[in-house]
């Protein structure tokens, strides 16, 4: 008997899984009608085509998406043509803020351009439960936190930074601006190096969390200055390590962007002298104010790429005091992020129409940096990524190949359904 009720389980079990994975409706109760029309091949076909575009929306909207690595970002350990998926359930699927978008588009529609969704329709941050939350060092896909406002004319660039280099004014009187919410934002993917509470600092390149020395992974990249005896290096050895011509800068000296795992190699050629880092000197600021770091405040914070900080990262729930030379940090956190109606008059903080010395996050915030640390636009730059900003998790790499096209012989055969966390050791 036991047997037998077990058999009907399964079968049902199996009807039931059946009617969910299937466009058709299951008749098995009722007698099937002969005078029925038939369906048409066109309305079989669209049928079909809508129950796709419907099953595709759900899984990328709630589970798994792909993704590709458009930058050198994050280079040596995600290389440019890297696709790879990215798990929504990681960290929890968000419920999407523009729910109002056509099917199977970020921001920008293919071909004709233009927006692909509107905006009458906007809903508050929530997410779903996840497997876990994001930890030190994961590779994460977010939404670019200062894309809300976006150049036509220059999609890549950071509205805020141009606007330091050339003034508002001339921003807004010769181009096109684009204003975006949270999830139509540009997707971003960096590695989390600090999370909500950590006191993070940058030392002559060298990131410290809590005072301590970061994770070094092998296939992070930066510049170092190699003085050699003589000759360069050979193109031989290059080419075998898949490492780029270098910069003569004179005096026997080149600059070249190697991996930590190269380093003890290129001490070994032969001819070269030393080895070093080639990093902004503490205290240094760039002349250009397109390349300051945030919070581009260069009276009260004397930082660059390679030497910033220390800096505490915003955690729910923590409350900071709030001064005129410590505002520039959390403005935009105030103001943006968290959608208060944040004023400064006379020296003094009003949120909300009330005055205020000091504030208590409403979200967690991350910090985000590409591993290729000379040839990353990340945290750094414009500062902290909040919760509701993220995406998912870079899960593992189904397809790479080289830059100069997508050929059998251009596959990168090591890479091919790899996780992201192998790829990184």
């Amino acid at each position: 008997m036991y047997c037998y009720v077990l058999k009907m389980r399964r079968k049902l079990l199996l009807l039931v899984l059946t009617y969910i994975t299937t466009p058709m409706r299951l008749a098995f109760w009722r007698k099937k009608d002969s005078n029925k029309k038939k369906k048409s091949a066109l309305r079989e076909w669209l049928d079909a085509g809508i129950f796709a575009i419907v099953a595709a929306t759900i899984i990328r909207t709630f589970f798994i998406e792909a993704y590709t690595i458009p930058t050198g970002s994050m280079e040596g350990s995600m290389l440019v043509n890297d696709y790879l998926f990215v798990s929504k359930v990681a960290y929890g699927p968000r419920i999407p803020n523009t729910p109002i978008a056509i099917p199977l588009v970020h921001n920008t529609m293919p071909i004709f351009g233009g927006k692909s969704y509107t905006d009458a329709v906007q809903w508050g941050y929530k997410r779903l439960p996840g497997f876990g939350k994001v930890k030190r060092n994961d590779i994460v896909v977010f939404n670019f936190p200062n894309g809300d406002t976006v150049v036509e004319e220059a999609p890549d660039r950071d509205y805020y930074a141009l606007v330091r280099q050339y003034g508002r004014q001339t921003i807004l009187g010769l181009n096109t601006i684009i204003t975006r919410p949270i999830d139509k934002k540009e997707n971003y993917i960096k590695r989390c190096v600090g999370i909500a509470g950590d006191k993070l600092e940058v030392r002559n390149g060298v990131v410290y969390i809590n005072d301590k020395k970061g994770k070094l992974f092998p296939h992070a990249q930066s510049t170092y200055r190699v003085i050699t005896n003589g000759p360069g290096i050979s193109n031989d050895f290059l080419e075998e390590n898949e490492i780029e011509s270098p910069m003569f800068i004179g005096g026997n000296q080149y600059l070249y962007t190697l991996q930590n795992e190269d380093l003890e190699l290129m001490k070994k050629q032969p001819g070269v002298v030393s080895l070093e880092p080639y990093n902004d000197p503490k205290g240094y600021i760039p002349s250009s104010p397109e390349a300051w770091v945030f919070p581009a405040d260069t009276v009260n914070f004397k930082w660059n790429k390679d030497n910033y900080g220390p800096i505490s990262i915003p955690k729910e729930g923590a409350t900071v005091q709030l001064t005129p030379q410590n505002i520039a940090l959390y403005r935009r956190i105030i103001d943006i992020y968290e959608d208060n109606d944040f004023e400064e008059r006379d020296s003094k903080f009003f949120i909300n129409g009330a005055e205020a010395s000091s504030y208590t996050f409403k979200m967690d915030y991350y910090w985000m940096m590409g591993d290729n640390r000379h040839r990353s636009s990340d945290s750094r730059y414009w500062g902290f990524v909040p919760i509701d900003h993220v995406v998912g998790k870079a899960s593992f790499v189904w397809l790479s190949h080289k830059e100069d096209g997508f050929f059998l012989f251009n596959l990168r055969f090591k890479r091919l359904f790899r996780s992201v966390s192998a790829l990184s050791k």
